[in-house]
């Protein structure tokens, strides 16, 4: 069987394994997420795992870079993804995304014991992976409002009151004139 078929396999296993599990969700065909341990538990963390093309003969992305666990020490997190990239070696040629996510479940407690709930957030910059992505981000460009020179901004002003808004009656001379040249008025 080639790693695509393999792949579509463990895709289907996966979704008939966790349906209805608020746990579990997919992010798309080949990345899904995992949050081990309840709702509120201060030691509750969410383990990201994603697969490359060449899944289950290589081994998967596995990333705690999350938001929900920003709480969690790098040091906690550096420890659970070698654990976790452990058991990823044992299981390599295999489907082992079950596998990854029960191996967390059962070892939650162990992989949790150092951490401190209510520790500052860690910083955004040590933000760990165990491996990166081949896909490019895809770069965002800001589109720039449009720059007035002082004059246009002088003139704006002038027109507008100090809260931005046109005075009462701006635009009356417009009616009136369309007024006068379609002949609407009161003929009594």
């Amino acid at each position: 069987m080639g790693a695509n078929e393999d792949q579509e396999m463990e895709l289907e296993a996966l979704r008939s394994i966790y349906e209805g599990d608020n746990s579990f969700r997919e992010l798309s065909p080949v990345s899904f997420q995992y949050r081990i341990g309840e709702d509120g538990d201060p030691k509750a963390f969410l383990i990201e795992i994603s697969w490359t093309e060449t899944y289950p003969q290589t081994p998967p992305v596995i990333s705690m870079n999350a938001f929900f666990n920003n709480t969690i020490s790098s040091a906690v997190k550096q420890s659970i993804l070698a654990k976790l990239q452990e058991a990823v070696e044992v299981n390599l040629g295999t489907a082992m995304t079950y596998t990854l996510f029960e191996y967390a479940k059962d070892h939650k407690e162990q992989f949790m014991e150092n951490h401190h709930p209510g520790n500052s957030a860690t910083p955004v910059a040590n933000i760990i992976s165990v491996e990166t992505p081949t896909t490019a981000p895809s770069s965002k460009k800001k589109e720039k409002k449009e720059q007035l020179s002082k004059a246009q901004k002088r003139k704006l002003a002038d027109k507008t009151d100090h809260k931005g808004e046109l005075p009462r009656g701006w635009n009356w001379v417009d009616v009136v004139k369309h007024l006068s040249k379609t002949g609407s008025k009161d003929d009594e």
